[in-house]
């Protein structure tokens, strides 16, 4: 099992409509997100300096991250959902020059 944390910023204009489709994602959102093998996947949301900012985490559990991570782009559901919440999303200058979104972060400590 891999852990993968990422983070990005969030347009305070977007912040209401981006929890209230995070409040339903779509099941075949989430079906995609199994079947890519991701498991305990969180999203939290701060307020830095009157910025909003995104941190993400989750498990991968499967034994192919970049195949998997392929089969979760080219599903169209999937295309649909990030239609809705890419524009929602302000990319860290990291990402931006990357043409990404999410910004990937170091792991500095673990213990269970």
């Amino acid at each position: 099992m891999a852990r993968y944390a990422s983070i990005t910023g969030l347009k305070a204009e977007k912040v209401a409509y981006y929890k209230k489709l995070h409040a339903k994602v779509w099941p075949t959102v989430l079906r995609k997100i199994k079947a890519c093998h991701i498991r305990n996947y969180s999203i939290f949301l701060k307020e830095i300096d009157g910025k909003f900012f995104l941190f993400s985490y989750f498990e991968y559990v499967g034994q192919n991250f970049k195949l998997d991570m392929q089969k979760m782009a080219s599903d169209p559901e999937t295309q649909r959902w990030w239609k809705e919440t890419d524009p929602c999303q302000q990319p860290l200058s990291d990402a931006q020059e990357k043409g990404e979104i999410w910004s990937g972060m170091a792991e500095v400590f673990h213990t269970e």
